[in-house]
């Protein structure tokens, strides 16, 4: 977070694509759980990983990639006869995208298996990889973990994690810098609670109940994911007076029940104030409000997930004033959504920011 900060603090007064930071930091976050802190230098930069194999920049065109084609309209989808054709490429590119992902996740396990090799007795597993091959290798086990597996895995755990946060945080930026009011009224909590000569941490996040509000509005406006992954009926039962049949596949649609008047007052309006006093959690407890769905199969990672998305947030504000580029006015900000996998901008924002912190802060 410390070398995010210092990298914008470079950028301070240019227009920048505030998603193309966000994501390189939860990227870097991500991948030093799963793959480990070797594959990524501590200012989160673009050195060569390893033996040249691949760069951070290259992770992020993969993942940025991998969202793209899951999103896409393909014609070979819904008209069979013309499939083989791949008229707009998008095979094409799967293709290559595959093979660009089959040669990062091979470089990554043999690296892992050839360190535990080498620490024989020794050896502890310090990431996510190291525990899934030891799982691989676990003899119990009543399902086998094949090396397809482990590569999709691999692959949701840092998909998950980084598309979706850095998503979250520039709408409420965005939301934000149409309404400065509300900027003012979070940056002056901030300076009350945390002060001016250092950045907000991980426990100053409690103390930051308006903070904590424009995340859960932002949360509850802009869903990420507007599907909930499907779930499925397993016995007859009545919900709400419909008769819901065994086997049914239901989906819980986040984007109407958050534009939904019986359950929020002026639903199409940001107001983070409607959470002040509020007892309403994102942890599934709160049925109108599911970001990271509830029950046995809600994200496995919402911990994780709320804590970058707060620091992030919190940090931006603290360190930063944001505005729009020249020439631009807030009520023509545009607020498209582009629907898929995710939930991002039609069109990125595109913000300048100045710093607000005392000079010394931003050297790391």
């Amino acid at each position: 977070m410390r070398a995010f900060v210092y990298r914008l603090y470079g950028l301070s007064g240019k227009p920048v694509v505030l998603v193309e930071q966000l994501t390189r930091l939860t990227l870097s976050i991500i991948s030093r759980m799963v793959l480990g802190n070797k594959y990524f230098g501590v200012s989160g930069d673009d050195r060569i990983v390893s033996n040249s194999i691949v760069r951070l920049q290259e992770v992020q065109e993969m993942i940025n990639e991998f969202f793209f084609l899951n999103r896409v309209f393909n014609i070979g989808d819904w008209i069979p006869w013309l499939d083989f054709l791949d008229l707009q490429g998008y095979k094409k590119r799967m293709k290559a995208l595959r093979k660009k992902l089959d040669r990062f996740h091979d470089h990554v396990f043999d690296e892992h298996k050839q360190k535990k090799e080498e620490l024989g007795k020794d050896f502890v597993a310090q990431d996510m990889v190291d525990l899934l091959l030891q799982l691989a290798d676990d003899p119990d086990l009543d399902v086998k973990l094949t090396h397809d597996a482990l590569r999709g895995l691999t692959l949701d755990l840092i998909g998950g994690g980084t598309d979706t946060s850095a998503i979250t945080v520039e709408w409420a930026i965005s939301e934000l810098v149409k309404q400065p009011q509300l900027m003012r009224q979070a940056t002056e909590e901030l300076d009350k609670v945390v002060g001016r000569e250092r950045w907000v941490e991980e426990e100053d996040i409690p103390q930051l109940p308006y903070v904590e509000a424009i995340m859960k509005e932002t949360m509850r406006k802009h869903p990420v994911c507007v599907l909930l992954p499907p779930h499925l009926a397993m016995e007859d039962c009545n919900v709400a007076g419909y008769n819901i049949r065994k086997g049914t596949r239901v989906f819980v649609n986040t984007w109407s029940m958050a534009r939904d008047p019986s359950l929020w007052e002026q639903p199409e309006e940001f107001r983070p104030e409607r959470f002040i006093g509020r007892n309403v959690d994102v942890k599934g407890t709160n049925l109108e409000l599911l970001p990271f769905g509830a029950g046995r199969r809600m994200c496995p990672g919402y911990n994780l997930g709320l804590k970058m998305i707060q620091l992030s947030i919190a940090n931006l504000l603290h360190g930063f004033n944001w505005k729009l580029p020249e020439h631009t006015k807030a009520e023509d900000l545009s607020m498209e959504e582009a629907f898929g996998m995710t939930t991002p901008r039609k069109f990125p924002l595109v913000a300048v920011m100045e710093p607000r912190l005392p000079l010394h802060l931003y050297k790391i």
